[in-house]
Order: structure tokens, then C-alpha cells, then sequence
């Protein structure tokens, strides 16, 4: 089987890259990185990743829960959050895009590759037993 793919979408560059590397040394490929709701999209329309690491807040006027809803309404990719943001009402506002799964910051790897491989299996299977 093939590399999945995932694209890392968080504000903050050097987060950004260090989840890209721990990534990368868990054996996914990381195209590309994004620090907007906006520029996240543009970027699953162009790398046509299997999976988007997504935080909460972004730079811009769209935060991540909206890209999310988003990216998975067009383009059916599933969403995981990876968030320092863990009160209830941003939780609400994440449940209602049904997120793949919802990771507070700071995370261990265990668990980010355990989230990670469940979200994209469940979506593979989905494809199959949809004939896609």
C-alpha cells in the first residue's frame, strides 16, 4: 500500500514543520504544509491528500472548523484536529463537522498515529463500499 498522504494545516510555521517531520518519521508523506483555512483548501485541491491534520486557529479570516467543513463537503477527505483548543463550545462548533477525530496539543505519537490510521482506514473502506 501506498504512503498516505496528509497535509498539515496550523498557524504557526515551526508547529507546523515539527508535526511534518513526526509525521514523515512515522512514515507518511507531507507534501506541503498550510497556515490558512483558505490556502488549506487550495492545497487538498492540489495534492489530493488522504487525510488533513487540521488546527483550530488559523491565520485569516477562516479558522479550521470551517475549512474542515469544507474540505470534507467537497472533497470527502477526512478532518483529524490537532488542537491546544479543548473547551466545550469550540468541541460543539468541531463535533458538528464530524471530524475524524479531535487530538489536544501538546499529543504523543502513539496516539497521533493511532488516530491517523484508523481515519484512514475507515475512509478507504468507505470509497470501496461505495465503488469510488
Amino acid at each position: 500500500m501506498d504512503r498516505a498522504k496528509i497535509l498539515v494545516v496550523d498557524d504557526q510555521n515551526i508547529v507546523a514543520l515539527n508535526i511534518r517531520n513526526r509525521l514523515k518519521s512515522l512514515g507518511y508523506d507531507v507534501p506541503t504544509t498550510a497556515i490558512s483555512g483558505e490556502e488549506a483548501i487550495r492545497e487538498v485541491e492540489l495534492t489530493n491528500p488522504d487525510l488533513v491534520l487540521m488546527d483550530i486557529m488559523l491565520k485569516g479570516d477562516m479558522d479550521g472548523i470551517e475549512a474542515a467543513r469544507i474540505i470534507k463537503s467537497r472533497f470527502s477527505i477526512p478532518v483529524i484536529y490537532l488542537t491546544a483548543y479543548t473547551d466545550i463550545e469550540t468541541l460543539e462548533r468541531a463535533k458538528l463537522t464530524e471530524p475524524a477525530g479531535y487530538i489536544s496539543k501538546p499529543f504523543n505519537e502513539e496516539d497521533l498515529y493511532n488516530e491517523i490510521e484508523v481515519a484512514i482506514h475507515k475512509n478507504r473502506s468507505k470509497r470501496v463500499d461505495e465503488g469510488k
